[in-house]
């Protein structure tokens, strides 16, 4: 019989790249130190799902997820209501589940987490039943992800570069949606830059800037910022930094467990855990309780 560590399986989003061997080796050897020998595997980013079903198939009891917030997500929505837990290896470049989770950045330090197996349970929010572990938004931040990706296909520079370019011509269009949106009894039509919905409350001012304090508080965190101006977002970005983002008068915060949001067309684009995603329209979202084992310091 196969030994617990050797049912773990780790599941290394590959990048195509000649650093992905190494990369799957110094992980190995990670695991070896600290005295486990799961089955590792790299994967390429659309067969992770796939690859952790199989996984869930088998009976492994901890899948992990090495990669960044897309790749994390992408498995974490299999094994949400599995038998199996959830470990995450950090090695993306963002990482905000993991370190909302105080899972370190360190390989060696985040896969010594993983071999002591703590285990706690946390929420998964979810869109038209699809499942996130961060945040869905729509509006300028979807528009940026798309934007980045045409960049990145039109003139094959660094992301980075991309990045900035995409940002510079969604600012310069400034588009803004007109939504109807229903939560708690109640419905509002609104036009607005971006509505975004985070899995449970996010740090919006201040140091902890885009962390979240509770992963299993069981409510979403819904921002808008209706009517706000080009210059009004520019001045919220600010605030949020070195000040309160809640003294911008436009801009407006609530939780709830369920909204639902028609933007009055067939389909529409939205950004999930950091992926680009086309979802037809009218979206609803809500929250799944603690539907998530994972693994924690």
């Amino acid at each position: 019989m196969a030994s617990y560590y050797q049912r773990i399986t780790v599941l290394i989003n590959s990048r195509a790249g000649k650093q992905d061997a190494a990369l799957a080796q110094q992980v190995a050897d990670a695991f070896r130190a600290a005295g486990a020998d799961p089955d590792i595997r790299l994967v390429d980013g659309p067969s992770m799902p796939r690859e952790a079903a199989d996984a869930v198939q088998r009976g492994s009891p901890v899948i992990v997820a090495g990669g960044g917030d897309g790749s994390v997500s992408a498995v974490a929505g299999v094994v949400a209501g599995s038998a199996a837990t959830l470990g995450v290896l950090p090695l993306g470049t963002l990482n905000h589940f993991a370190k909302d989770l105080g899972i370190p950045i360190d390989l060696d330090k985040a896969v010594g987490v993983i071999v002591a197996g703590r285990e706690t349970s946390v929420d998964v929010g979810e869109v038209n039943g699809r499942l996130f572990v961060n945040n869905a938004s729509i509006g300028m931040y979807a528009r940026l992800i798309a934007e980045r990706g045409s960049a990145m296909q039109r003139i094959g520079r660094h992301k980075w570069v991309a990045h900035g370019l995409a940002a510079w011509r969604v600012w310069r269009r400034y588009p803004r949606l007109r939504v109807v949106l229903r939560a708690d009894g109640a419905a509002r039509r609104v036009r607005t830059p971006f509505v975004f919905v985070g899995n449970n409350e996010y740090q919006l001012s201040g140091l902890e800037l885009g962390g979240r304090k509770d992963l299993a508080g069981g409510r979403l965190h819904v921002c808008m910022a209706p009517g706000m101006s080009r210059g009004g977002v520019a001045t919220m970005i600010i605030a949020a930094v070195v000040g309160d983002v809640y003294d911008i008068d436009e801009f407006e915060s609530s939780t709830t467990r369920a909204v639902a949001l028609d933007a009055g067309v067939s389909r529409m684009d939205a950004s999930i855990d950091g992926e680009l995603v086309t979802l037809a329209n009218p979206l609803t979202f809500g929250i799944r309780p603690r539907v998530l084992r994972v693994i924690v310091p």
